[in-house]
């Protein structure tokens, strides 16, 4: 009897082990990743760029991407609290894509955090930011 209950918990432990392993293991499968750069201040990129956001949304289902909207450059004024495009910009990042403004640019401009959109993120380079994502296979778009 002991020796039965002693095969049964060995058996169970097993089966554990083995059958658990994929479970503990198992993960979401990985967002594909876009980066969308823009690094000019034409208001008809910008416009582009942002459709481009939804777009992509749109065919992949937003639950399905990750999208960064990469900004450095001449891009910079569209970013700021009183753009044009301030709606726009939060309709995108409301979307569930991120905007993120390069801080050597701002540095560049003489732009601080308070003359940006409130809801924006940043990057110390937004270049750097686009090579890393591309070295993690990141798609690069630039519309």
């Amino acid at each position: 009897m002991l020796r039965r209950n002693i095969i049964q918990l060995a058996a169970v432990a097993v089966l554990l082990a083995v059958g658990g392993a994929p479970l503990a293991t198992a993960q979401a499968a990985p967002k594909e990743g876009i980066v969308i750069q823009v690094s000019d201040d034409n208001p008809k990129t910008w416009n582009q760029a942002l459709n481009v956001v939804r777009n992509i949304q749109n065919a992949r289902g937003k639950d399905n991407v990750q999208i960064e909207l990469v900004v450095f450059g001449l891009g910079a004024g569209m970013l700021k609290a009183d753009s044009t495009l301030a709606n726009r910009v939060d309709d995108t990042l409301a979307s569930g894509a991120d905007v993120l403004m390069c801080e050597n640019t701002m540095r560049g401009f003489k732009l601080d955090k308070k003359d940006m959109h409130p809801k924006i993120g940043y990057v110390p380079g937004g270049i750097i930011q686009i090579l890393e994502r591309q070295k993690q296979g990141w798609a690069i778009v630039r519309p």
